[in-house]
Parts: structure tokens; C-alpha cells; sequence
């Protein structure tokens, strides 16, 4: 057991997926000799070689379209891209190619691409460095998309990523990139598309994924104070989502709080609470709620305190739903 950043966590998932399979590949802006903006690949050019640890130019729709070449060919490219908000040029090979090429094939091509994108705010940046875009790639047939809210799963996901045949948008929540955890490298990893129930409770469920899993445990913790037994779960896995895991825990409760940065209108929330309305309606004691981030394009640093969802609003829920 060894205590890591989810930083540090990504760099040895990373390390390890390298040392695993020649064929494993990365690439990047920035991301060889510098280690990337956050870190993350620090090093691994150094161990591996500029052959296997790529900087890229600044051209994201190149990046992603040499990921295909690549992953037609036997590779398995795993490609950075900066920021959440610098991956729209490469929006089109995303959704046009990556997407699409095994279902073109009949199962005949596979794209076992990774495309690893740092996303969400908090961390007090200009514009386009803290979106979140997982939606669109939700919306996606063809896509996995996955995100860790801590530095367990964010050392095996990245492998099980990378092991994955299909291609998979694996979201970073950067705000949490310096924060600890135990990581056991020995242990058995949660299936990639499992959610895990981060802490259990019998009153009402908080969904969450990625940064904001930290932000519903501790309203847990605070409501517990007040006699409230909240169940947190993180969802983990984005598209596919785990319905099972989603159903048992609101048919016990009979509550549901969605939580997410995002923007609310066409949000995940919004997906998550459909899927419970259809198949838990009569074991709902409270319409489904959801908090979330503002209808608003993403605001400057200074005051991006007021759209992020934070502890008092999703407090705030929970007092509506039990009060419902």
C-alpha cells in the first residue's frame, strides 16, 4: 500500500501499462520532456524513449487522427490533450472516426485509443482551461467515458483503459490532481464500468462523478451530524453508466440527488435522473434533484466559487428531498 497524488497514481498507471506492452503508446503537447502541464507523464520519456513518449505539435485534431492511424495499425496511443477546452478540434475525429470505425467494420477494426482530457474547475484558471465537456462524449455511441475522483481508481482505470478495445475518453478532474490516497498496486480492481458506493446510508443517494465524489462525502459527513444517513455514490463510468448499481441504491432510499460541475441543461444529471424516474418511479419518495453547474458559459476565476456546486447546495438538496 503506498500513499500517492492522483497525479503521481496516473504516472505509475501509466508506467506500468508502458512496461506491460510495447505497442502501449503516448502523445502530446508537452508531455515528454516537460512531463505535461500537470505532471502526469513526468519522466516517462526520459525511461521509454521519444519514440514511445511523443511530443506532439499543437494540433489536436493531428493528435487524434494519428491516434487512429496508430491504433489501425496494432498500437494502443494513449493521447493528452492539455485541456478540457482545447479538445474541440479534435472534436470532429473524436466523434467522426473514433467513434465510428468498428461499428463502419462490423466489429472487423478495433480503435483501442485513450484520449486522456484534464477537466472541471477550481483551479482558478482563464477560459477554456476549466470545462467540462464529458456530455458530448456521452452522447456518443461508440465511446466509453470514464472519470476517477481519487488515486485508487485513477491508477487501475487508466490501465483498464488502455486494455480496452474500444476507444475510451478518460476525464481527469484536475482540482483533485494533488490530492492523497492509499493505492494498493496488488489489489483487484473494480471493473471499469462499475460504480462504487463511496459511503453507504439508508435516507437518500448522492450520485456524483469525478470532482464533485470529495464535495458529497462531505455533505455526508456534515448531515450525519444532523441524523441524515446519506448514501454517496460514485458513478465512475460515464457511458456506459451502471444501472444496477443506480437502481439498488434509490429503490433502498427512495431519494435521489444528481450532482455534477457541468452545466445543468442536457447535463449527465439529466440522463441519470430519466433512467431513475423510468425505472424507480413508485420507489421514489421525492422527485429526482439535481445540482449542478450554472446555464452559463463558464465564468473568470474570480468568481467561479459561485458556479461551482459546493457544500451548503448540495446540503441545500438534501433538505428539499427530505423535507419532500
Amino acid at each position: 500500500m503506498t500513499t500517492l497524488t492522483m497525479a503521481k497514481a496516473l504516472n505509475a498507471g501509466l508506467r506500468r501499462a508502458l512496461e506491460a506492452d510495447p505497442k502501449v503508446l503516448l502523445a502530446g503537447e508537452d508531455i515528454g520532456k516537460l512531463g505535461g502541464v500537470f505532471r502526469i507523464t513526468e519522466g516517462l520519456q526520459a525511461d521509454f524513449g521519444r519514440d514511445r513518449v511523443v511530443d506532439s505539435p499543437l494540433a489536436e485534431a493531428g493528435i487524434i487522427g494519428t491516434a487512429v492511424g496508430l491504433a489501425l495499425r496494432g498500437y494502443r496511443p494513449v493521447v493528452e490533450i492539455q485541456f478540457d477546452g482545447f479538445v474541440w478540434p479534435g472534436f470532429d475525429q473524436i466523434t467522426s472516426q473514433l467513434s465510428r470505425l468498428r461499428f463502419r467494420s462490423m466489429g472487423r477494426l478495433t480503435l483501442p485509443v485513450v484520449v486522456r482530457i484534464p477537466y472541471g474547475g477550481g483551479i482558478g484558471a482563464i477560459e477554456h482551461h476549466s470545462e467540462s465537456p464529458e456530455s458530448y462524449f456521452a452522447h456518443t455511441p461508440g465511446l466509453k467515458v470514464v472519470t476517477c475522483s481519487n488515486p485508487l481508481d485513477a491508477y487501475w482505470m487508466i490501465q483498464q483503459a488502455i486494455s480496452s478495445d474500444d476507444p475510451v475518453i478518460f476525464l481527469e478532474p484536475k482540482r483533485r490532481y494533488h490530492e492523497k490516497g492509499e493505492v494498493d498496486t496488488g489489489a483487484e480492481p473494480l471493473p471499469l464500468h462499475q460504480a462504487r458506493i463511496v459511503k453507504s446510508g439508508s435516507d437518500a443517494t448522492l450520485l456524483a462523478y469525478g470532482p464533485m465524489v470529495r464535495t458529497c462525502v462531505e455533505a455526508a459527513l456534515v448531515a450525519a451530524e444532523e441524523g441524515r444517513d446519506l448514501e454517496v455514490i460514485d458513478l465512475r463510468s460515464l457511458s456506459p453508466l451502471d444501472d444496477a448499481a443506480i437502481v439498488e441504491s434509490v429503490r433502498r432510499t427512495g431519494r435521489a440527488i444528481v450532482v455534477h460541475e457541468a452545466s445543468r441543461s442536457g447535463g449527465l444529471g439529466a440522463e441519470v435522473a430519466a433512467r431513475i424516474q423510468e425505472t424507480c418511479f413508485y420507489d421514489l419518495e421525492a422527485p429526482v434533484l439535481r445540482v449542478t453547474g450554472y446555464d452559463i458559459p463558464y465564468p473568470p476565476a474570480h468568481v467561479e466559487g459561485k458556479f461551482l456546486p459546493d457544500l451548503d447546495r448540495v446540503l441545500d438538496a438534501v433538505d428539499r428531498s427530505l423535507a419532500a
